[in-house]
């Protein structure tokens, strides 16, 4: 199967990189020049474990004049989602699969306005990665679950064939038939504690420890399960703390979440697509989300702060 992988960050490469290990004929896409350059240079560098693999990949900073493909696997952040499938019609023939395995809620629309619905499959992923430098990333993919679905929950061969790609790369991968369930399951865990991590900047082992901030995290998310609910979402859980635990299960004390890194580059947050998505999907089931709005207030005017006094 020919794959392209479209955002070739960390996630991007370490997704990518285990694909091609399996066999797969793999593309990766990324903006970053020398990064690009370092992975056809001398192949891309997996830490794996306490190994250390290249595998031989190609690489490009742009889809442009590049043939359709079998599966188009968008790992972007979310506010580029548009953009970047917009560059990348010309990966997509009429057997093409669009697939977005982002954090968050809101890709599937974007990519069937672009692409056409018949053409996107949903997925989310646990697996993780870590850069290190151009070239060079930590993949922790071993033992982390994937799980991709049609949006209407059908299983059909089409489906099949992509998650049998994913394990027979050894990406624990399953065809899932509740899809909206399992990206809201994701959805819970990223609105508990990615906002307030950002706001406060402290990393799980401080944040864990102060009983407001519990508090808030578990009314966030006790917001969005009554919106999932109002929406026939068929969740793992239905109680808050739940997902308030799940989200540090495992994690060392010094863990930060993206949301935090991308404040601590300077960079805008998937807001928009975590604690946002609940506050939409609220309105549009008569949920009133409080706690999710006032997060999104508050992240929103740290980036407001970035662009306009952060490099003074």
């Amino acid at each position: 199967m020919k794959i392209c992988i479209l955002g070739a960050g960390a996630l991007g490469c370490s997704i990518g990189g285990v694909l091609a290990m399996g066999g797969s004929d793999v593309i990766l896409i990324d903006r970053n020049q020398p990064h690009v350059d370092a992975i056809n240079g001398a192949g891309l560098k997996m830490r794996i474990g306490d190994e250390e693999k290249t595998v031989k990949v190609k690489a490009y900073t742009s889809p442009a004049g590049l043939e359709p493909v079998d599966l188009v696997v968008i790992l972007v952040k979310s506010f580029a989602t548009r953009a970047a499938i917009e560059s990348a019609r010309n990966l997509v023939g009429p057997d093409t699969l669009v697939m977005s395995i982002q954090n968050g809620l809101g890709h599937e629309e974007i990519l069937a306005e672009v692409v056409g619905r018949e053409h996107v499959l949903a997925g989310k992923t646990y697996v993780g990665g870590v850069f290190l430098e151009p070239g060079r990333i930590i993949s922790g993919y071993k033992g982390k679950h994937t799980y991709i679905g049609e949006l209407d929950g059908r299983l059909t061969p089409r489906l099949q064939a992509v998650v049998g790609e994913f394990n027979k790369a050894d990406l624990l991968t399953t065809a899932s038939t509740n899809i909206m369930g399992t990206m809201w399951d994701k959805l819970m865990v990223n609105v508990a504690a990615g906002a307030l991590c950002g706001i406060t900047r402290l990393p799980y082992g401080w944040l864990y420890k102060i009983p407001e901030i519990e508090e808030a995290g578990v009314a966030a998310v006790a917001e969005a399960i009554a919106v999932a609910k109002a929406n026939h979402i068929r969740l793992t859980s239905e109680e808050p703390k739940y997902y308030w635990d799940l989200a540090a299960e495992g994690l060392p004390a010094d863990f930060k979440t993206s949301m935090l890194q991308s404040l601590e580059k300077g960079q805008m947050t998937e807001i928009d697509f975590i604690n946002g998505a609940v506050v939409r999907w609220g309105e549009r089931s008569g949920i009133p989300t409080p706690v999710n709005r006032t997060l999104v207030a508050c992240i929103k005017g740290i980036e407001n702060w970035i662009v306009s006094f952060g490099n003074q």
